[in-house]
C-alpha cells in the first residue's frame, strides 16, 4: 500500500449530469440473484438485493448533518478529515485548489464532478501518493500533510484505486494478508526464524479468511488473483483495506468496470461499513449510485469545490448542472435566469453545406 500507484483523472465513460439521476430503488427483477460466469470457470457471488428503507447508519449520519448548511467549505459537527488551501499544478494547469473541506465522521461522502475536475488528484494528495504545491490537512486532529502513504495507512486512513492493484501471481488469501500491518515475519532479522512469527501469521490468516467470507470470496481463496473478474478484484481491494482496521476508507471509482450483477453487492458492503462506524469517501461517476448511497456530496469543477450538500441539495444546484452541461445546455432552475443558447436556424432559414456546393 506504500507504492505510488496514482492514476490519471480521465475515464472512458462520460459522467451523467446530476439531474439525470433518480432515487428509485432497483426493481426486484433487477436485483434478482443470478450467477455470472468468470474466467476461471467458476461463478461470482450473486448480487444481493439492497434492503428497503434507511439503515441505522444512514439515520445516524442524517442526524449528525442536520442543520449543516449546503455550501462549499462548511464546517461539520465532528470532522474526521480537514483540508486547508490544498493546491496542485501540473505545468501551467491548476489541477486542485481546495480552500477548505471537512469530512463528517461516520458518513458516506461522495466526491463528484466532470472528468478532469481534480477528484482523484485530491485523493492522491491527501493519501500521501502525491505532493501538493501548498496546503495542510489533518486526520483525527493530527497533521498528516507531510506523512508518507504507508504511515497514513497505519493511522487508519486507507484507499483503493481506479485500477485495482492486486498482485496477480499471489493467491486471493495472500493478497488480503498483505494488508495487515506490523507483521514480524516481514523484518529481515526475524524472517529466517519461523517460530518468532508463526503464531502471528496464523492470526493474520484467520482475519483474512473472515474477510474473504464477509466479501463472499471464499471460493476464490486459493486461486491466483490474476484470474479474478473486475468486480471480484474490487471486493479484494476492499477486503485488503479492512485488514488495517481503518477509521476511514477512500474508494476511487469502486463501480468502474464492475459487472452489474455485483454492483448491488458492492453497494451493500459500502453501506454496511458505514453502518459499523467507518467513514467512507468515494469518487464515482454513476449518479444513480451517488444519489442513492451518499449522506453528503462534494462537487468538484476545475479543481475547486463548487458545491456541498445532501443529494437533494446537489440535484437542483444550478452551479452543479452548469458544470456538467455547460451554460448553454443547462436546465432552468427556480430563482436562476436560464442562459439563452446560440441561435440555430430552422425551417427556411436553415442551410446546409450541400446547398452551397
Amino acid at each position: 500500500m506504500s507504492a505510488d500507484n496514482s492514476q490519471p483523472e480521465s475515464r472512458a465513460t462520460e459522467p451523467q449530469p446530476p439531474e439525470a439521476a433518480t432515487t428509485e430503488q432497483p426493481t426486484e427483477a433487477a436485483t434478482e440473484p443470478r450467477p455470472t460466469e468468470v474466467e476461471n470457470g467458476g461463478q461470482e457471488p450473486a448480487a444481493t438485493p439492497r434492503p428497503k428503507g434507511r439503515s441505522v447508519g444512514a439515520e445516524r449520519a442524517a442526524a449528525a448533518l442536520e442543520g449543516v448548511a449546503a455550501e462549499p467549505g462548511v464546517a461539520k459537527p465532528d470532522a474526521i478529515l480537514v483540508a486547508d488551501d490544498v493546491s496542485r499544478s501540473f505545468g501551467g494547469v491548476r489541477a486542485v485548489r481546495v480552500e477548505h473541506l471537512e469530512v463528517q465522521r461516520g458518513t458516506i461522502t461522495a466526491l463528484i464532478g466532470p472528468n478532469g475536475a481534480g477528484k482523484s488528484t485530491f485523493f492522491n494528495l491527501i493519501s500521501g501518493f502525491d505532493h501538493p504545491d501548498s496546503g495542510t490537512w489533518s486526520f483525527e486532529g493530527k497533521d498528516i500533510s507531510k506523512a508518507s502513504a504507508f504511515r497514513i495507512a497505519r493511522l487508519g486512513m486507507v484507499r483503493t484505486f481506479q485500477l485495482t492493484k492486486a498482485l496477480m501471481r499471489l493467491t486471493t488469501l495472500e493478497n488480503v494478508m498483505l494488508g495487515a500491518t506490523e507483521q514480524r515475519g516481514e523484518r529481515i532479522i526475524a524472517a529466517p526464524f519461523r517460530w518468532i512469527w508463526k503464531s502471528q501469521e496464523s492470526e493474520v490468516e484467520a482475519r483474512a479468511d473472515a474477510l474473504l467470507e464477509r466479501f463472499r470470496l471464499t471460493h476464490m481463496r486459493d486461486e491466483f488473483a490474476g484470474i479474478m473478474s473486475g468486480g471480484q478484484r474490487k471486493l479484494l481491494e476492499m477486503a485488503r483495506a479492512m485488514m488495517v482496521n481503518p477509521e476511514m476508507i477512500m474508494l476511487d471509482e469502486p463501480m468502474a468496470g464492475v459487472n452489474p450483477a455485483l454492483t448491488q453487492s458492492l453497494l451493500g458492503h459500502i453501506e454496511q461499513l458505514r453502518d459499523e462506524g467507518t467513514t467512507i469517501i468515494l469518487v464515482e461517476h454513476d449518479m444513480d449510485v451517488i444519489m442513492s448511497i451518499s449522506d453528503w456530496i462534494v462537487v468538484f469543477a476545475q479543481g475547486e469545490v463548487i458545491a456541498e450538500g445532501r443529494p437533494n441539495d446537489i440535484r437542483s444546484n444550478a452551479k452543479v448542472i452548469e458544470a456538467y452541461l455547460g451554460k448553454s445546455r443547462s436546465l432552468p432552475v427556480a430563482g436562476h435566469k436560464p442562459v439563452k443558447a446560440p441561435h440555430q436556424p430552422v425551417g427556411d432559414d436553415a442551410t446546409t453545406q450541400e446547398d452551397h456546393s
